[in-house]
């Protein structure tokens, strides 16, 4: 497909979600997946609801999840500048010709009065869209209007006939001119609206193709009667090839919104969710590679990736999938990677122990053994924190849960065979806990719960012979020591 162009182009307002993430891998890879280009643009143009911090936001987000554009912020390019705020001197210039030109008109209708005529509309049976009140206006009906200081918004002239158009995900779709009526395209104080900004925008920076969400659909037939206006005008040179990218639904098939807390992409960077992990889940949101395969890299999407196998039906979110696939990215990466990603939840605010207690040469040899059990980077902490912390960090849940009746016995026993064991093996120290198992009625699994909770402070971590064998015999002893005197102390 030769000279693909496409967008992104988000508000600045909040934190960005998955939905607008799952956008933007779709556009990302249709175009890279085309050799064509990718326009990062910033619709800024509500200024009660933008904002800088949004707008760095954006930009970080991009920079994190990888994706490159090629014109845009920063980059800039041939149809800079790519702010809506900086481009206002456009849209009045488009906006004078299309009324110039009979493509658009004045409404002076008050709100009232258009709710007056809805409510009507709506009572006898009939479309409540605008009724073209104000079409065909005299002069003299003009400047009466005037005269009483009314201020009128610009709306766009729609063509009384059917517009159809061929969806490159849902195929093709009519809109009857009875249900797309004239609409506002510049406020009465004179700031241009989405209606008039978005397809000007693609129009001026030539995008061929416009993939976005599901809920813009209904806007699209306005957008095509526009481009063919702005076609004749000679500001657009043709109409781009339309995509509509389903609903990605929340809890109870409801439509994930900014509100969900799983819909934030804060919340991932946070939990340390990998980019390629993240990505991988949100492009199974209505696409796949193959029907029996989940796991793949960004590279093999790019490769396979073509906008027409998109499912048009809505796509649930579901978080725990979302754990898994990560998951395995988690362990697809090699070791020093998997070391290196793990550095933020190894030091301040994320660790609970002091830096000069961290220990290099034991989080190097603890880590091959936490990265084939981990769904997220921030549980390395909780993982490893018995390495680094003086005392371990107790779970009393835990506790109560592995120091059954009988349980200081089988610790004694347990202490006295790993004293004699071989701490260069941890095949040595789990054949130490093993036999006092043995000698208590219990098998492995039960003899070694009270070992763990006493040495790592949960019932649930990393293979616990590797992490004594880790620890060391002297650290691993005297906490056995101290669970000893902890149960000696209860009633």
């Amino acid at each position: 497909m030769a000279n693909v162009r496409v967008r992104f182009c988000p508000s600045p307002t909040g934190n960005p979600h998955v939905g607008l993430v799952r956008t933007a891998l779709f556009n990302w890879a249709f175009a890279r997946h085309n050799e064509g280009t990718l326009v990062f643009r910033i619709e800024d143009t509500d200024a009660a609801r933008d904002s800088e911090e949004s707008y760095e936001q954006l930009l970080d987000a991009m920079r994190w999840l990888g994706f490159d554009w090629d014109e845009g912020p920063e980059i800039g390019g041939p149809h800079a500048p790519y702010r809506q705020s900086q481009r206002m001197d456009l849209y009045a210039d488009v906006a004078a010709k299309l009324l110039d030109a009979g493509h658009a008109y004045h409404c002076y209708c008050s709100t009232e009065e258009l709710d007056t005529r809805r409510d009507a509309a709506r009572a006898a049976g009939k479309p409540s869209g605008y009724d073209g009140h104000c079409r065909d206006l005299s002069a003299e009906q003009k400047a009466a209007y005037e005269a009483e200081g009314r201020k009128p918004i610009v709306r766009f002239r729609m063509p009384d006939e059917a517009i159809t158009f061929e969806d490159l995900v849902r195929g093709e779709i009519t809109y009857l001119p009875e249900n797309v009526p004239d609409y506002g395209i510049v406020r009465a104080n004179g700031a241009p609206l989405y209606t008039l900004v978005n397809p000007v925008d693609d129009a001026l920076m030539e995008i061929t193709h416009v993939l976005r969400g599901e809920d813009l659909l209904s806007s699209t037939p306005r957008q095509i009667a526009l481009y063919k206006a702005l076609t004749e005008l000679g500001i657009a040179k043709e109409t781009p090839a339309f995509g509509h990218l389903p609903y990605v639904m929340g809890e109870g098939n409801k439509k994930l919104s900014k509100r969900d807390p799983e819909s934030s992409l804060n919340l991932y960077r946070e939990r340390g969710f990998l980019p390629e992990g993240l990505l991988n889940y949100l492009s199974l949101l209505g696409w796949s590679l193959a029907a029996d395969r989940d796991i793949f890299s960004i590279d093999e999407m790019v490769a396979a990736f073509d906008v027409t196998d998109v499912n048009p039906n809505p796509a649930r979110f579901d978080l725990k999938k979302c754990e898994a696939i990560n998951a395995d990215h988690i362990r697809m990466l090699d070791v020093k990677d998997f070391t290196e990603r793990c550095a933020p939840w190894l030091r301040a605010p994320f660790a609970p122990w002091a830096p000069e207690d961290f220990d290099e040469a034991k989080w190097q040899a603890i880590a091959p053994h936490a990265q084939s059990r981990m769904k997220v980077l921030s549980e390395i902490t909780d993982n490893v924190d018995f390495l680094f912390l003086p005392e371990p960090a107790v779970d009393e849940a835990s506790w109560t849960k592995a120091m059954k009746e009988g349980s200081d016995a089988l610790l004694r026993t347990a202490r006295e065979k790993l004293e004699a064991a071989d701490w260069t093996s941890p095949e040595s120290l789990k054949e130490a806990v093993l036999a006092a198992g043995e000698e208590h009625g219990l098998k492995l699994g039960k003899a070694q719960a009270p070992v763990r909770v006493a040495v790592t402070g949960r019932t649930v971590g990393l293979p616990l012979f590797e992490s004594l064998e880790i620890l060391g015999k002297e650290k691993t002893l005297a906490r056995v020591d101290a669970a000893l005197a902890k149960l000696a102390a209860q009633p």
